[in-house]
């Protein structure tokens, strides 16, 4: 499903930060990638969406591959990304209006996004948030409502970046039962090795600029 292939990636102060990055996800696979802080495994994440370009390497998707932002803007649709800070991606000014926002602007009528909307929420169990207002939610809140955006869009990768930082240990065991039950790919990136022991198979080291 996603293959990267002799990436490389600097900074725009000039610090190489990928090296010759090689890293395969087949369907059904559930991969973690750990790594010291600063060693790039948010930037690995941006590359294999697209939203930054490696200076070198090849980024394939689904088969096909990409090479400008009509390449990836076609991928996207397949993959889900959850960004670190879960504010990135709710801007609606209540959570039902978040999670509804990709399927409509994909096409999706009105009664069939409201359907979907309260099948997502009975499945997170968050349905007592539907009619708040996204930006005065708890920190656990957000994550679990950003999660939903996502699988609102019914995609066929999850891709995590750090999803337990702010968690308190019960939210944490929600997202962790959401990959291991309802996920089936995912990349996670976590500095929580204990989290990724009960949600990943496999797990990589990204360490100077490369996968080990």
């Amino acid at each position: 499903m996603i293959a990267l292939r002799e990436i490389h990636y600097s900074y725009p102060s000039g610090q190489r930060v990928l090296k010759g990055l090689n890293l395969e996800v087949g369907e059904g696979e559930k991969v973690g990638i750990v790594g010291a802080n600063g060693s790039g495994k948010t930037t690995l994440l941006h590359t294999m969406m697209g939203l930054i370009l490696p200076n070198e390497g090849e980024v394939e998707l689904f088969g096909a591959l990409c090479l400008a932002e009509k390449d990836f803007r076609e991928a996207r649709k397949r993959m889900g990304f959850v960004f670190q800070n879960a504010d990135d991606q709710l801007f609606c000014p209540t959570v039902a209006e978040d999670i509804a926002f990709g399927p409509r602007n994909l096409g999706m009528d009105s009664h069939e996004a409201h359907h979907l909307v309260h099948e997502v929420m009975d499945l997170l169990e968050i349905g007592h948030l539907e009619a708040r207002v996204t930006h005065q939610l708890s920190g656990g809140e957000k994550r679990l409502v950003a999660i939903a955006t996502v699988l609102a869009m019914k995609p066929e990768i999850l891709i995590l970046d750090e999803p337990t930082t702010g968690l308190d240990a019960v939210t944490e065991e929600r997202v962790a039962g959401i990959l291991r039950d309802l996920v089936k790919t995912s990349i996670v990136v976590s500095h929580d090795r204990e989290f990724l022991r009960r949600t990943v198979i496999r797990t990589v080291n990204l360490s100077d600029g490369v996968i080990k």
